[in-house]
Order: C-alpha cells, then structure tokens, then sequence
C-alpha cells in the first residue's frame, strides 16, 4: 500500500515489526529491496545492536539503529519509515524552526490515543546526516524525555517520516494520517502563498 500511495517509491523506505521483547529481536526489510516487490528472502532478523541475529542474511538498512530505538519505547510493536513528496518538502521548510504543528485538523484522531480535533501534535525535524549512530542517539534523548517525548512520528531533513504504533495496523494508519496532514498543510500554504512567496514552489 504505501508503494502504491507514491510513499516508498524506487528503494526507499523501510519497514520493521517487533517479533521478540525479550531479547529485543526485529523483522526488518533488507537494504536495497524495491518496496513493491518484497519476497520472502527479502528482511532481515536484527537484535538490540542494530546487528543481525542469523547468520547468512542480507544486509539490513542503513538506518536499521533508528527501527530499533522506536521499538525499544514501551508499546512499540511496529515501526515504518516512508519517503513522500509532502514529508520531504515540509521537512525542509520548517527545518530552521525545529518542526512545526498540526492542529485543530479531525483526521489527528486517527493518532492513536486522540479523541478531539481539539489538540495539537507538533512533529519535530532532526538533520539529515549519514552518522545513523549519531542521530539514533539524538533520537533517543527525545523519546526518553520525560518531560517532552516524542509521540506519533518525526521528520529527518529532506528525507522522510518515521512513525510506529503498537502493531503494523497501527503504525500503518499514523502513516495514513501524517501523510494527509502534511498534504492538507502544505496545500494550504499553496494557497496561502506562503510557500510561493518564500520561493519553495
């Protein structure tokens, strides 16, 4: 579905589910695999180290660390990273003020644990950088905030979203409700002529 939705085009993208709390084990999509046409052979068993637990399987992503870091927080059964075109652009464009928020939108029920339109989720914006090691770590300072943690998903720089839920159903569908949320608020500074006039299109 989300290569379908134009959400995990070429090989981009990757998809985690938790098959093991204790020890932390992941079912992980291999490095490389077009999302359209994954097979059996194509993921990738990874331990707490980011590290694969059998021998002789293919290489897990790049961001394999990021999976494992979500799927540590309590709840956390599944985890999927996606790359739209309306994740990619917003993430860029409000990169400078650290994210920006949805609010008073009906659709932010669909995140798991929201009842009223009346709220708000601020999606917050890391870096992009190659040092997944790094970024895992500053990832995990924030979803270990007590005070202020990162709930539902986030962006990295020109790259794409991450969210999780406490099964793939749920994920998928925070996936479902970012992405129309992201559309809904770019379109409307289309139309605004925010993004025109700050020359982003």
């Amino acid at each position: 579905m989300l290569w379908q939705r134009g959400w995990s085009v070429g090989t981009s993208s990757n998809y985690s589910v938790v098959i093991s709390r204790e020890p932390l084990e992941l079912l992980l999509t291999a490095s490389g695999k077009d999302k359209g046409r994954l097979g059996r052979a194509d993921f990738v068993r990874i331990g707490a180290s980011g590290k694969p637990t059998i021998d002789g399987q293919p290489k897990s992503s790049a961001e394999t660390l990021l999976h494992v870091v979500a799927a540590q927080q309590p709840g956390v059964g599944a985890v999927l990273h996606t790359h739209s075109v309306w994740s990619t652009v917003l993430s860029d464009y409000f990169y400078p003020q650290g994210g920006f928020e949805l609010s008073g939108y009906e659709m932010l029920k669909g995140l798991e644990g929201i009842a009223t339109h009346e709220t708000s989720a601020w999606v917050e914006i890391f870096d992009n950088t190659q040092d997944i090691p790094a970024l895992a770590e500053q990832v995990a300072g924030r979803m270990n905030d007590a005070a202020d943690s990162l709930q539902y998903g986030y962006l990295i720089r020109r790259h794409g979203l991450y969210t999780w839920g406490r099964d793939l159903e749920e994920a998928r569908r925070h996936v479902e409700i970012f992405e129309f949320l992201f559309e809904c608020v770019a379109r409307r500074m289309v139309l605004s002529g925010e993004l025109k006039s700050n020359g982003v299109v």
